[in-house]
């Protein structure tokens, strides 16, 4: 017995498009009559209606809410930025504190360290004696006038003293060991024909302002 193979069914044809026609139809359309117009026609101009709504609704509703989507979005990511900052800060409080607490301290063993009016005329004799007290010199020791900042004043002094080698480091080194502070500053050395040293230096120390001299150095600088 011999089996028939059974036909399948033929594929649907698809419509030809024809460009010429989809023309002529648009050139005959009546504006006053869109209910008569051809079926491709109509499908054509509601396309083109509804991407130009997607387009204004893009461009007046929906850009606007983005824009203030982007700026929620940057506030959001500065207050929490700004909520660790503080919360590093509240957990770092105490050594903060501890630190503010050294720092004060520090300042104030510094600021004793610097003379008031009524120290400096003994502190220069400390100088003075420093390089007495190692066999140099004095040629010069003329205190110039003082240079106000903030809080203290500069008191430079020219010195020229007289000595060899080791004496002017012995005194370089006693002015470093004052119970205030004291640089050198400006060194200028010459060697005499019996070897002996001159040395040209300005020494400088410092004196803190009283509360009735940092209000006038304040009174003027606001002037």
């Amino acid at each position: 017995m011999k089996l028939k193979s059974a036909k399948l069914p033929a594929a649907p044809k698809l419509p030809k498009f024809d460009f010429q026609q989809l023309m002529e139809d648009f050139r005959t359309l009546d504006p006053s009559d869109p209910g008569l117009w051809p079926l491709a026609p109509r499908i054509v101009v509601l396309f083109v209606f509804g991407l130009l709504l997607l387009v204004l609704a893009g461009w007046f509703v929906w850009k606007p809410q983005l824009d203030e989507l982007d700026t929620a979005r940057q506030q959001e990511e500065s207050l929490r930025q700004e909520w660790l900052d503080k919360k590093r800060q509240a957990v770092n409080l105490d050594a903060r504190k501890r630190q503010l607490e050294e720092i004060n301290r520090t300042f104030g063993a510094l600021l004793k360290q610097l003379p008031n009016a009524s120290e400096v005329d003994q502190l220069l004799v400390d100088i003075n004696q420093a390089g007495v007290g190692q066999g140099l010199q004095f040629d010069l020791f003329q205190p110039l006038p003082e240079v106000r900042k903030d809080f203290y004043a500069e008191l430079p002094i020219k010195v020229r003293l007289t000595g060899n080698y080791h004496e002017l480091g012995s005194f370089a080194g006693d002015v470093a060991k004052l119970s205030r502070i004291v640089t050198l500053n400006d060194f200028e050395i010459t060697v005499a024909k019996d070897d002996t040293l001159t040395m040209n230096t300005v020494a400088k120390t410092f004196r803190y302002l009283d509360e009735a001299e940092i209000a006038q150095q304040r009174k003027g600088a606001r002037k």
